[in-house]
């Protein structure tokens, strides 16, 4: 024999396991297509049941119950709480399946089918019964936010298990979604996921409270000036977050230092040391989250610009010397020019600037200057001073006479005519 349990709409069928023959005794017998159903609220379930009997008895009454089996078991189409909803599907010969309309929560309880025929002793119960549990739907989640790229999976559920053939409906904020199944799985949320979900069972009109999910993302910072940030300027950055649910605080770090709180943070006449990386912290009910960090960049003209020589000793005639050019700029310095003292035109460009056989006519006070795209600054001038080469042999003109020599400075007498 083949048994089953139908639920109006026909689509529909809730079963959890196949019961055979119920009791049986000299003929006696009610089976039942289930032992167990887990219907919906509000939907309708029908069992299906066939009975049989001796030969010789005639079926004077037949009826449902969900008393425990007596002699007195009330018939529940004369029961105000079913009389309307019940409706006797079988006959009086061997069918005594049944339906019942816009199930409730009270409707859970334990069904008999029972039979009385014409003779004295013919009363007859099904026992065990069918036991009906009646269900609402709920949405379940691991929580109830969730990290904006992590992943998270509602599931439809149920208090007992309904079939395997079911078809969900999942809706967000009252649309409906694609996903036909017990599990709707989001694996990598965006702030759009957020908001109100619920599910239903296709071809059921019972639907699932609302279950809100919120989305916890990172706060995003921007930047007022659009263009290149140079020194002096002022400078806003401001952290947005239309995060779920709400900010209450905000704080800012320049690399892992605290420097001000409020969504906005306001640099007045920026310097050079205000550059580098900045990030804002959200904090709400749910925790706390940081932005992306963002750089400050801040441009300024070339400054500490200064002039050194390569020779640390004594400079003597015929030398090699080399002058050098520093400086601190933002961008770096492009272009280098040195000059010597009370002259107009340069006399080198570079950052290193090279006298080869160094003589009395190049001594004197040089400096460089340095410049970029936002200014230029010269350097203090320094001194390259030569040593008059003493070992050298010195030579007398014709009537001219060496008096004497004084450290590096010779006394020549000359007779003139």
């Amino acid at each position: 024999m083949v048994m089953s349990i139908i639920m109006a709409p026909p689509t529909m069928i809730f079963l959890l396991m196949i019961h055979g023959v119920l009791s049986a005794a000299d003929g006696w017998r009610v089976t039942y297509s289930s032992s167990h159903i887990c219907a919906l609220k509000d939907s309708t379930v029908t069992i299906n049941c066939t009975y049989t009997y001796p030969t010789g008895h005639k079926i004077k009454k037949v009826f449902w119950t969900n008393a425990v089996p007596s002699k007195d078991s009330p018939d529940l189409s004369k029961d105000s709480e079913y009389k309307q909803r019940i409706q006797y599907l079988g006959d009086k010969q061997h069918d005594c399946s049944v339906r019942l309309t816009d199930v409730r929560h009270t409707d859970s309880h334990e069904y008999y089918f029972r039979f009385i025929t014409n003779k004295p002793d013919g009363k007859w119960t099904g026992a065990p019964g069918v036991t009906l549990a009646v269900t609402d739907l709920q949405v379940e989640s691991e929580g109830e936010t969730v990290m904006e790229g992590h992943s998270v999976t509602l599931t439809c559920e149920s208090t007992c298990s309904l079939t395997d053939t079911s078809t969900f409906i999942w809706f967000r904020n009252t649309h409906t979604l694609n996903e036909r199944k017990k599990k709707l799985i989001l694996p990598s949320v965006r702030r759009e996921n957020a908001g109100d979900y619920s599910c239903a069972v296709q071809g059921h009109k019972l639907t699932s409270p609302p279950r809100r999910l919120h989305v916890f993302y990172k706060p995003v910072i921007s930047i007022s000036s659009s263009g290149l940030i140079v020194e002096g300027d002022s400078v806003t950055l401001t952290c947005s977050s239309e995060s779920n649910p709400p900010v209450h605080n905000y704080s800012w770090f320049k690399e892992e230092t605290s420097v001000g709180s409020g969504n906005i943070y306001i640099i007045s006449n920026i310097r050079s040391d205000h550059s580098g990386q900045y990030k804002c912290k959200t904090r709400h009910t749910c925790g706390e989250k940081y932005s992306d960090s963002v750089t400050l960049n801040v441009l300024y003209p070339p400054r500490n610009v200064s002039a050194s020589i390569s020779s640390s000793g004594v400079i003597v005639e015929g030398d090699s010397v080399t002058l050098t050019c520093s400086s601190e700029s933002n961008p770096p310095v492009h272009i280098y020019s040195w000059f010597k003292e009370n002259q107009t035109s340069s006399v080198g460009s570079g950052q290193t600037f090279s006298i080869s056989n160094i003589n009395s006519r190049l001594s004197g006070w040089f400096y460089c200057v340095a410049q970029n795209k936002h200014g230029t600054q010269r350097s203090a001038a320094v001194s390259l001073t030569l040593k008059m080469n003493t070992e050298r042999n010195i030579l007398i003109l014709s009537n001219c006479w060496l008096l004497h020599k004084l450290k590096d400075q010779c006394v020549v007498f000359c007779r003139i005519y």
